[in-house]
């Protein structure tokens, strides 16, 4: 059952949760802007550095020539981007059923 203090204790989780709008300042970010905390983005751009090292470290190899090093590097850092894509998408995904929660009158 609703009831008005329920209401009230949604409304108020749904302030404090969209309180924080910040600009996506991830790179490989597919939209361009998300409400996020800053313990995400964070987690976010350090998931992205060890990407772009990962993709640096690989050139370095291919130019002493350790082709299989420079292979094995560039896949391991595509696939901490695809995994990188795939908690993006599930943490969106619970975020939007978690404001499904409200009702819409709010």
């Amino acid at each position: 059952m609703i009831t008005r203090s329920n209401l009230a204790e949604q409304l108020r989780e749904y302030q404090i949760r969209s309180k924080h709008d910040w600009a996506s300042v991830s790179f490989f970010s597919s939209t361009s802007n998300f409400s996020s905390s800053r313990v995400d983005v964070v987690v976010f751009v350090i998931w992205e550095l060890l990407i772009l090292a990962f993709l640096v470290f690989s050139a370095v190899s291919f130019y002493f020539r350790r082709l299989k090093l420079a292979f094995i590097l560039v896949c391991f850092s595509l696939l901490l981007l695809l995994f990188l894509k795939i908690a993006k998408q599930v943490r969106l995904a619970k975020k939007k059923k978690r404001r499904m929660l409200l009702p819409l009158s709010m």
